[in-house]
């Protein structure tokens, strides 16, 4: 579920970007002074057709990748609300559940919630995110085992069943909250084709400034923080366990307040 870049700090993502495409730009640059001295023939027209060409391809890709990772943070934000949603009405048909079923219940549905919270506000690394995900699906089993026991010691209660369809609810949101943020990722292959047509076209741009003797550091630099930083978006969006950019949680909070004052 977890990719080899999420255990890479988005700093160290960012600076390593810049100093690829850097050095691939130099290198280009390099590479067109050498072919300067040894072909006066070289058409600086062509490669700049060329560089432009790969720049439109890089612009494409970006955007599309760009969008995915968005799309994702869409869903994301719907399954808070959703999960929320379903967490709630599981809790108050919990309410008119038969002793001890509707105490122990409602517990579990609170720490619950305080889990859920916490995996998505305090997390700090992926281990912690696994042991959330972990204590999240106990939890599951637990409640399970409690809806298991009360449907056969009121097989004909209708609010049991209304229950049990609830909670049924509230696991298959787990799920899709497990697929949208951490199993359905951008594909490493078209993260790897993003970085290859950013490292040629830096190259392109660095070898016709080689071939033309105009060295514009401050504009190729520029050109290079951008990328980096739409990519530093896209891995951001991308991982699981955010740092910069977060869902907003508000849908979960408002539903554990009034937990906490059903509660007291």
């Amino acid at each position: 579920m977890f990719q080899t870049i999420d255990h890479i700090p988005l700093w160290a993502v960012f600076m390593i970007t810049t100093l690829i495409l850097f050095t691939a730009a130099e290198i280009g640059f390099h590479l067109g002074k050498w072919r300067k001295q040894r072909s006066k023939d070289e058409e600086k027209g062509q490669t700049g057709a060329l560089m432009g060409a790969a720049l439109a391809m890089l612009a494409f890709l970006l955007a599309f990748t760009f969008g995915m990772a968005g799309s994702k943070q869409d869903a994301r934000k719907k399954l808070v609300l959703e999960e929320a949603n379903a967490i709630g009405t599981a809790y108050l048909r919990a309410q008119i559940l038969p002793e001890p079923y509707s105490s122990k219940i409602k517990g579990l549905l609170q720490e619950y919630v305080d889990v859920r919270l916490k995996g998505a506000q305090s997390i700090k690394s992926i281990d912690q995110l696994k042991q959330a995900i972990a204590r999240s699906e106990e939890l599951h089993n637990e409640l399970w085992a409690l809806s298991v026991s009360l449907a056969k010691e009121n097989s004909g209660s209708i609010f049991a069943g209304l229950f049990v369809d609830s909670l049924n609810k509230v696991i298959d949101l787990h799920s899709k909250r497990i697929t949208a943020g951490i199993r359905n990722r951008i594909p490493m292959s078209i993260g790897i084709t993003l970085y290859f047509v950013a490292i040629l076209t830096m190259t392109l741009i660095g070898y016709q400034a080689g071939l033309t003797g105009i060295r514009t550091l401050v504009a190729r630099f520029a050109l290079i923080l951008a990328f980096a930083s739409v990519m530093l978006l896209i891995t951001e969006l991308d991982r699981p366990g955010k740092t910069i950019i977060k869902v907003s949680q508000q849908a979960m909070i408002d539903l554990q307040a009034s937990m906490d004052k059903a509660r007291h």
